[in-house]
């Protein structure tokens, strides 16, 4: 079996992660061959605690590692499922959150799948129901980390990896699990694949041939999506515009709404899950409210604006002190509140002398505005600004002494308000998020 010359031989470090089973070892035993890779290698080998003999093939490993004269690393993770979680995906995403910090700039990650992976991998897709990034199959390098991930032996076949360990008499592991089909890729790969096999003997090949057609055909669609997308979003909110939206046809919109979601961070929705943000949402009277909520995130809307809300972290309490002398107040996990320094608001002198409560709404409070006429509803105020009424409810009214003075850090009362005499002080608020949407979803 031979390789193309590898396009990281400039890498700083290359990382091979190493089960100790027959393609692993493979992949170990082709590049520590080569004496020009072999200072830069470093063999990792997780323990995902789920096999007795664990620790045992840690040292197997490491022997091998010392054989072949490449540095060893082992690492412990743990792999238990959390809820909605297979065990599989358990064990997947548990390895790579371990692999992922150890790459550098430049950095490379070896991985042994092969062909037949990549052939079980595009048929579980396929049963899943998955459009064309699915059954395009794993790539064979992406970025990862700081680094890259790399599976240089993505299309050789097992057989040909099978015939390299024992041309060169390897010592490899036998994991008792992978005969057990109990899961969905051992069954393929022990029950179906075989009997497939028998009829098709270079289904492996082609399936893989069909993986790269889909790969390459959506890497067009997903520049088509992100074209139709910068027609929608708001970037300041990353929010859609709702009549830009409906200006597409129902396919287009789909796309769109799929688009959205990966420029958020989200997992993919389901094709159900989509068609009824279009329904329920989307095509909702203006003046609905309608919500269709998940555990990680919820779709509303609010005038021209389709949002994709996180879950609220819960207020600190109904009413808050804020103390005297400091400069920042948390009212939740993700929002806080800071006076800073400005040439116009509430005077210095007056912030610091009064005692400072933090108040939530309870309904029909008003408020007198400088330069305005008369008093003024907070409803018609956030109404007036388009703040969602969901948003409304997480708006400190901030009281000097008893009196409203600010809400938030949108109005300052008449009553405080001060311009270019003495220093003074305004409110902003600070809210924790990763995309820069107020309201959007963590990156998962």
């Amino acid at each position: 079996m031979r390789l193309t010359q590898p396009t990281f031989l400039s890498s700083k470090n290359i990382y091979i992660a190493y089960s100790g089973g027959i393609d692993s070892h493979v992949l170990l035993h082709l590049y520590a061959s080569d004496e020009q890779l072999k200072t830069q290698i470093t063999a990792v080998y997780i323990n995902h605690g789920l096999q007795k003999q664990a620790e045992s093939w840690a040292k197997h490993c490491e022997s091998v590692c010392d054989n072949v004269g490449v540095k060893f690393l082992s690492i412990t993770v743990n792999a238990t499922a959390k809820p909605g979680e297979s065990p599989e995906e358990a064990a997947r995403n548990a390895r790579y959150e371990a692999l992922k910090p150890l790459l550098g700039k430049d950095d490379v990650l070896l991985l042994a799948q092969h062909s037949e992976d990549q052939l079980e991998t595009v048929l579980l897709q396929l049963f899943r129901g998955s459009g064309l990034k699915g059954l395009s199959g794993m790539p064979e390098s992406i970025a990862f980390g700081c680094g890259k991930l790399v599976r240089p032996l993505l299309d050789i076949s097992k057989a040909d990896i099978i015939e390299y360990a024992k041309a060169h008499e390897l010592d490899w592991i036998e994991d008792p699990s992978n005969q057990q089909s109990d899961y969905d890729r051992n069954f393929l790969r022990n029950d179906i694949i075989p009997l497939l096999k028998q009829r098709w003997s270079s289904l492996d090949k082609t399936v893989s041939r069909s993986a790269k057609h889909c790969a390459n055909a959506q890497v067009l669609l997903a520049d088509l999506a992100d074209d139709l997308l910068t027609t929608v979003i708001n970037h300041s909110d990353n929010t859609l515009c709702l009549n830009r939206l409906q200006s597409y046809s129902l396919l287009q919109q789909r796309l769109i709404i799929r688009q959205w979601f990966q420029h958020l961070g989200l997992k993919m929705p389901s094709q159900d899950f989509v068609q009824r943000v279009i329904e329920q949402v989307v095509a909702a009277r203006e003046d609905a409210d309608p919500v269709l909520s998940t555990k990680s995130y919820s779709i509303r809307r609010y005038r021209d604006k389709l949002y994709c809300l996180k879950p609220s972290q819960k207020i600190v309490a109904d009413d808050l002190i804020w103390p005297s002398g400091e400069a920042l107040l948390k009212i939740a996990e993700d929002v806080s509140f800071e006076a800073v320094e400005s040439s116009s608001g509430i005077t210095s002198e007056q912030w610091l002398a009064s005692k400072i409560t933090l108040k939530f709404r309870s309904g029909g409070e008003t408020i007198k505005l400088p330069g305005r006429s008369g008093h003024h509803s907070l409803k018609n105020l956030y109404q007036e600004v388009g703040i969602p009424p969901w948003e409304r409810l997480r708006v400190p009214l901030i009281y000097l002494d008893g009196k409203l003075a600010a809400v938030g850090e949108h109005w300052i009362s008449a009553e405080f308000y001060s311009e270019g005499q003495e220093p003074c002080l305004r409110i902003i608020c600070h809210k924790i998020n990763p995309k820069g949407n107020d309201d959007a979803p963590d990156v998962d």
